[in-house]
């Protein structure tokens, strides 16, 4: 690996195995992980050759198990150290992760260990196990449960399954060879690196199959673009089970040979930011919308403050707009800026950067589109936010702008060797070393999801000057401010499913949260309304505290099957009925949810700033 200047990846370094070996043997004393230690308060790092040491621990209690090569090793844990040793000592002996989001429900990952037969599963705690377990599933291929944390008092978990908590598991175990006689045969660029189940736009989830060449590919391009360095602390919080984060957050610092700090929780995010100060941030638009929102709850209360952030901004802006050669609003000279911007940045800049730790270089933000207004104002302010795009099935990385070529309003060109095109019906289609092998035991799926041998994004986008501009969704997909896929029409049919609902319309898109708007049954609403001491016939009732409540709570019982993420977390209730005549169905019956998301533009925006 490069000493000095931009990183590069070593030569011989063909999957994820070989890049961890190679920058352990080049800095290996360097600071690899830091996590906060609740019992001390205090941050504590792991070096490159501990964190070797800890990986080939796991790997020899992995290696005991005598798993055949290709076995998937099912991840259910929270980031940090332990989620990281589980991956690398999996892919050393050519095993296949399969992470799991750690808050999902109970239904979702029993799904995901059937369907990917799981041999190993990897949780935190014996309670989240027996959760689990409860459902009721068939796991042939499950072996083995181990969990991080023993709750509960006495016997393990019911059923055939053995549990096993972690520190028995591994005091139990030699740490396996990871090179030379007795080593197993280590994985090639094309052995499955992960499989990364994904909701995808409708059904069951779907096992994305990613292999060390596809994710090296995407590192490889990625670290040329974006330009991580030696010394750099990244800042991780978004879940281990998004690909996301795998590429970017977690494998791209092992290219780079920078630090990754595990932040306590998203709660505390904030907190996280100021004590460990990062240089890099990967995340989604949510967090930046979550500050600034709370810049405009400061100014809300001061005209003077607002003018003076305002100006900061405009001035910031145009600045930024001149260094990447976009167009500049206004006639102010550049002299004129100059000269603003020091007591500016001092008064305004400093301040809101002080909020994410003050050092930041890079600011990625993906998953789902950034607000210009919002990307705006910190790009002015001296936040340098690049947008990307992409998805799971391309290892995700598909584009993303560059610090010394930054155009907000797209999401930057696509890395270097990445084809892209438009197809039929303005549909990006992709092409490329990233590009997933397919779905795992869905060949029909497969197929579908390409043309000619072009991937299908199902976004409709724009090549402008090299850069693409999405434009929006071919299929009825939600995508969250978090990044989170939801498919409506499920959610919308199993609401609907009870006699309370007539009908129910989904939303949430750039949205952080899922919400809805139902038409109740008026037979049904006059006796929940009386139940709730209410008077079903005054339109106030509707709006009542006490019936949103009971009407989430019931649709929460329907939706419990879904992804935590997809359950709605807000209501508004109406009594009108959608029709043919009022424009909100089509002659089908089905929703047209651009109407209704017109018609109800400020219910909508009511439910989200409640």
């Amino acid at each position: 690996m490069s000493a000095v200047g931009r990183p590069a990846l070593p030569s011989n370094a063909r999957t994820l195995v070989q890049l961890f070996t190679a920058r352990v043997a080049d800095t290996p004393q360097a600071e690899a992980y830091r996590q906060f230690d609740s019992a001390t308060g205090a941050w504590i790092g792991t070096t490159w050759a501990q964190a070797a040491e800890r990986v080939a621990s796991w790997s020899g209690a992995l290696c005991d198990l005598g798993l055949p090569r290709g076995a998937r090793i099912a991840i259910l844990l929270p980031n940090g150290l332990d989620a990281v040793c589980i991956d690398l000592a999996a892919l050393t002996l050519a095993l296949v992760p399969v992470p799991m989001h750690a808050l999902d429900n109970p239904q979702s990952i029993a799904y995901i260990l059937g369907d990917s037969d799981a041999s190993l599963l990897v949780a935190a705690s014996d309670t989240q196990w027996r959760a689990i377990a409860a459902v009721g599933a068939a796991w042939p291929a499950l072996r083995q449960v181990v969990v991080m944390r023993q709750e509960v008092v006495g016997s393990p978990a019911s059923g055939a399954v053995p549990v096993v908590g972690l520190t028995q598991w591994l005091s139990l175990r030699q740490p396996a060879p990871l090179a030379g006689i007795g080593a197993p045969e280590p994985p090639s660029e094309t052995d499955l690196a992960a499989l990364v189940y994904t909701s995808g736009t409708m059904g069951k989830p779907k096992g994305v199959m990613l292999t060390h060449g596809n994710v090296m590919s995407n590192v490889a391009a990625a670290l040329a673009r974006v330009a991580p360095l030696q010394g750099d602390i990244f800042l991780s919080f978004l879940p281990l089970s998004h690909t996301f984060e795998r590429t970017a957050g977690y494998y791209l610092p092992i290219a780079a040979g920078a630090c990754v700090a595990y932040s306590r929780s998203v709660a505390q995010l904030g907190e996280d930011l100021r004590s460990v100060r990062p240089t890099v941030l990967v995340s989604v638009p949510r967090i930046y919308e979550r500050v600034y929102a709370t810049l405009q709850e400061t100014l809300a209360g001061s005209a003077t403050k607002q003018r003076l952030f305002g100006w900061a901004e405009a001035v910031g802006w145009r600045r930024f707009c001149r260094r990447q050669g976009l167009a500049v609003e206004g006639t102010t000279s550049p002299a004129l800026d100059a000269l603003a911007w020091p007591l500016l940045d001092l008064l305004v800049g400093r301040r809101m950067r002080a909020s994410f730790g003050g050092r930041l270089r890079i600011a990625v933000s993906g998953g789902a589109a950034l607000a210009l207004p919002i990307a705006r104002c910190f790009l002015g302010l001296g936040l340098p936010v690049l947008q990307g795009y992409g998805m799971t099935e391309t290892s995700p990385v598909v584009a993303v702008n560059a610090p010394d070529d930054n155009d907000p309003t797209t999401v930057g060109r696509a890395l270097a060797g990445v084809e892209v095109r438009i197809a039929e019906n303005r549909e990006l289609v992709v092409r490329g070393p990233n590009v997933m092998r397919g779905y795992w035991k869905r060949d029909d799926d497969t197929a579908r999801a390409f043309v000619d041998g072009w991937l299908r994004t199902g976004d409709q986008a724009a090549i402008e000057g090299g850069r693409i501009r999405i434009l929006g969704r071919l299929k009825e997909i939600i995508v969250t401010s978090t990044g989170e896929k939801i498919a409506p029409a499920d959610l919308e049919l199993a609401i609907t499913a009870d006699p309370l609902f007539e009908q129910a319309y989904v939303f949430g898109d750039n949205r952080p949260f899922i919400a809805c708007m139902v038409v109740l049954a008026r037979a049904s609403w006059v006796r929940l309304a009386s139940d709730l001491g209410l008077d079903p016939l005054a339109p106030a009732s509707l709006e009542a505290r006490a019936a949103r409540a009971a009407v989430l709570e019931k649709i929460a019982s329907l939706a419990r099957e879904f992804p935590y993420y997809a359950r709605p977390r807000a209501v508004s209730i109406t009594l009108e009925p959608w029709t043919i005549e009022n424009g909100l169905m089509t002659p089908t019956l089905k929703l047209k949810r651009n109407n209704l998301a017109a018609r109800y533009a400020s219910e909508i925006d009511a439910l989200y700033q409640r």
